[in-house]
């Protein structure tokens, strides 16, 4: 099908910015490339995946007996915020988040999502509603959104590869660090990228200390915070997000 249809739900409203979500035509393995655009207004924030002590991980879910599954919601690289008082990630521009929709079977189907995330100035604003959007067999054409759904997929964080990648990972339970070695682009110089972690539920990551680039390879310390209930961190359960020199790199942390 071409790749120029897309289809569109109502924008669901907010004091601080509106939400919608735009979805391409089926690939013929089902798969329907979509994102969930938010549009803020001038001032507003929103969140990354782990949006700090007093932020809201954005969420979507879907109503499966329509006939379309999500298995998942991916972010581009978030900036960090730290007025002083509390330090967050995300983003202070509109943004697009990719979500992974699959039809479950043929025809026109309506996909039904509940949305709930935080958009914050002074104060955080919970928006949280629900969006429908009809999704015919032969879809919808509008080419200016399939194109911003292919802009959010390239926006994404690459795939580790042989010049920017994970070396190692550790985690200390007792003191209660995270300490990673990173490979990093040769370009780069002798800068220090930007790194974001997120993790299980009851896990919370500060400030990354003791950044060192030495001839590409970068080596970190992170504190973690651990709720009485936070259980143990394991192997894989961590994501890194690292950014350097224009690029970026996401992969799960395999612990030593």
């Amino acid at each position: 099908m071409p790749g120029a249809e897309a289809a569109q739900s109502e924008w669901l409203r907010s004091e601080g910015g509106d939400v919608r979500i735009v979805a391409d035509s089926a690939g013929d393995d089902g798969t329907i490339p979509a994102i969930l655009d938010i549009r803020l207004k001038p001032g507003w924030k929103t969140y990354w995946l782990e949006p700090g002590a007093s932020g809201i991980t954005p969420q979507v879910t879907v109503d499966a007996g329509a006939g379309i599954s999500l298995s998942g919601l991916r972010f581009p690289p978030p900036r960090t915020f730290d007025d002083g008082v509390v330090r967050y990630t995300g983003y202070d521009q509109s943004v697009a988040f990719p979500l992974a929709l699959k039809r479950e079977k043929p025809g026109d189907l309506m996909l039904e999502a509940s949305v709930f995330l935080g958009i914050c100035k002074d104060i955080c604003i919970p928006v949280q509603g629900k969006l429908t959007l009809a999704l015919p067999q032969n879809g919808v054409e509008n080419p200016l959104d399939g194109a911003r759904i292919k802009a959010a997929i390239a926006a994404l964080p690459e795939k580790p590869s042989d010049d920017f990648k994970l070396a190692s990972a550790s985690f200390d339970p007792a003191a209660k660090r995270l300490r990673v070695a990173l490979t990093v682009p040769a370009n780069a110089g002798g800068a220090t990228p930007d790194l974001f972690l997120a993790g299980p539920p009851g896990y919370g990551f500060g400030k990354p200390e003791k950044i060192t680039n030495v001839d590409g390879q970068v080596t970190a310390e992170v504190p973690v915070r651990v709720s009485s209930k936070g259980g143990a961190l394991k192997s894989g359960a961590v994501l890194l997000l690292a950014r350097i020199g224009g690029r970026s790199m996401e992969t799960p942390l395999a612990f030593d």
